[in-house]
């Protein structure tokens, strides 16, 4: 059984909340759903700008929506006047044809500063699956892409897309959140670098044809690697995967012949029994006169025989060597998430001052107007005065008081209501806006 995540705590929005556009963030993700709900619940990206626009319509309530879908998460964000989400819920539910019961029970929800929290913490890596990925960064901004495609986002999620985007660079920049490498394939790869200064100088062998030698494989293109083979039992299989990666194929058989050739070898064949033994390893260090092979078993059972690693010249790490790679990583990487959280906290702080401010703006304007319009009035009263023949100095001397009443109408009433009502705050904050000294 999932258990529902803690966020289930806000599904309620607070009170105090009520009054103005809210933000609010709704999901599941693989702490809390299945993987056969998360595929159910998900959007195609190609089916992304249509279902923000259908939901816009569908709840007029929800003012601004993007959604972010991974195979890890789906989430939705929104600038809404909805004050609990349950009609999200019964959208998400109709439009994905999912039992709204089912996505209760597994999703979790987020209201105001607590979503742009989560959202920062979604972005730099903090609430992935492996901590500190450096993916789900291009996938938030995605997200914010369709949304704007979509015209659904406006001035609520355009300030919480830009506050997190610079919070979780920040997190990239100023920590080692992902620096170390956290996967077999990629500690792999790390090993390699730090043996071989230049991998475009390197050929690289990759010995099997599933998913962790096709991440493998991807992670060296991304390193530079300058060449790349895939061997495999089948031929066909090998020759697929190397169509996609950008290798060339062979056959296992064609391995001990070839192996002179590559500086790199990486093994994961899923084969009982090993399939590159001491011999022809030993062969190939003659062959080379004695340039350095660097060989990395992620097998289990082992693909090549322990006894390579008594080879001089070459360099043989097994799946139990990159797991302590890993697990000092990883302990690396929660280390740097403690400052990482520092950062996202100060980050949400300046998220809610911003959206502090810019709520604001208008009632500055409001009160520019009121003053303006005040001013108006008496001047035009001034100049009628004047054209009638009144005395100059007189209607100056009319126009400075009346506008000094006019203006200070209201905050007399206020001291006068604050100090019957022993409102001290009221008073304290008007003696602040008028800089006035108590004593």
């Amino acid at each position: 059984m999932i258990a529902r995540h803690h966020a289930q705590i806000h599904a309620q929005l607070p009170a105090e909340h009520e009054a103005h556009m809210a933000i609010l963030a709704y999901g599941l993700n693989f702490r809390t759903a299945p993987i056969d709900l998360r595929e159910r619940i998900a959007f195609p990206a190609d089916a992304l700008v249509r279902a923000l626009k259908d939901l816009t319509r569908a709840l007029p309530s929800v003012g601004e929506v993007a959604i972010l879908s991974t195979c890890n998460r789906t989430e939705l964000y929104c600038a809404t006047e909805l004050t609990d989400q349950s009609p999200l819920v019964d959208w998400l539910a109709d439009y994905r044809n999912v039992a709204a019961q089912e996505i209760r029970d597994a999703g979790y929800t987020h209201w105001d500063q607590d979503a742009a929290r989560h959202l920062m913490r979604v972005a730099s890596g903090l609430d992935s699956q492996v901590m500190g990925e450096p993916q789900i960064l291009g996938q938030v901004k995605d997200a914010y892409d369709q949304a704007r495609r979509a015209g659904t986002l406006g001035p609520e999620l355009n300030l919480l897309s830009r506050v997190t985007l610079t919070v979780a660079k920040r997190v990239r920049t100023d920590t080692d959140i992902g620096r170390n490498p956290v996967s077999v394939a990629y500690a792999a790869v790390s090993l390699a670098q730090q043996i071989f200064t230049d991998l475009g100088q390197n050929q690289a062998l990759l010995l099997g044809a599933g998913d962790t030698i096709e991440l493998v494989a991807a992670h060296l293109r991304q390193a530079g690697i300058g060449g790349l083979a895939i061997a495999n039992r089948t031929l066909s299989h090998a020759e697929e995967l190397a169509h996609r990666v950008g290798a060339r194929a062979m056959q296992l058989t064609d391995v001990a012949s070839e192996l002179k050739g590559f500086d790199i070898v990486i093994a994961s064949t899923g084969s009982a029994l090993p399939v590159l033994g001491k011999g022809a390893v030993e062969a190939a260090i003659h062959a080379r006169k004695h340039r350095p092979i660097l060989m990395v078993d992620i097998a289990v059972p082992r693909d090549i025989e322990p006894e390579v690693g008594t080879l001089p010249d070459v360099y043989l790490y097994s799946i139990d060597d990159l797991t302590e790679i890993i697990e000092s990583n990883m302990r690396d990487r929660q280390r740097a998430a403690e400052s990482a959280e520092t950062l996202i906290l100060d980050g949400s702080d300046q998220y809610s001052r911003e959206r502090r401010i810019r709520a604001g703006q208008q009632l500055v304007r409001d009160f520019r107007t009121h003053g303006e319009t005040l001013q108006i009035q008496e001047l035009q009263r001034a100049r009628a005065r004047l054209s009638s023949g009144a005395d100059p100095t007189e209607v100056l001397d009319e126009l400075a008081r009346s506008l000094t009443n006019k203006l200070l109408h209201q905050p007399t009433v206020a001291i006068r209501d604050a100090t019957a009502s022993d409102r001290s705050d009221v008073l304290d904050l008007i003696r602040t806006l008028y800089q006035i000294d108590p004593d």
